[in-house]
């Protein structure tokens, strides 16, 4: 399983990448696994502000749907396009061609409750 150094992440499977005042964010590698393979992504809140932890899109897998969580407080900025014609890439590539949302993150104070790598590790048993 692998669970980048770098990144921090959230008791509900989801990662952030923090460059500047974005955050990257998609679901783990140890999620996909979970989720099996993953047939669509949808993200309908682009352009909106949003809470964390509030919902802001749902992986579909063949057997199950998920409510992806905002980790950080903020706009949608970006949503990954490839994954409307590839939502394979999350399967393959959950840390990199696989991310799904940029998040303009407006409370920087939030990044202090998201879990190390070795915290995440302790969490799903890696």
């Amino acid at each position: 399983m692998n669970i980048p150094a770098d990144l921090k992440y959230t008791k509900d499977h989801e990662w952030v990448k923090v460059e500047g005042d974005l955050a990257i964010i998609g679901i783990t590698d140890f999620a996909q696994g979970e989720l099996g393979d993953i047939v669509y992504v949808e993200v309908d809140t682009l352009d909106e502000t949003l809470d964390r932890e509030e919902v802001f899109g749902t992986v579909e897998a063949v057997k199950t749907v998920s409510d992806l969580f905002l980790p950080l407080s903020g706009e949608i900025v970006e949503f990954n396009e490839a994954l409307e014609d590839e939502p394979e890439k999350v399967n393959t590539d959950p840390y990199g061609e696989g991310w799904m949302v940029k998040v303009k993150y407006s409370n920087a104070d939030e990044l202090e409750d998201l879990l190390s790598d070795q915290a995440y590790k302790d969490l799903v048993g890696a």
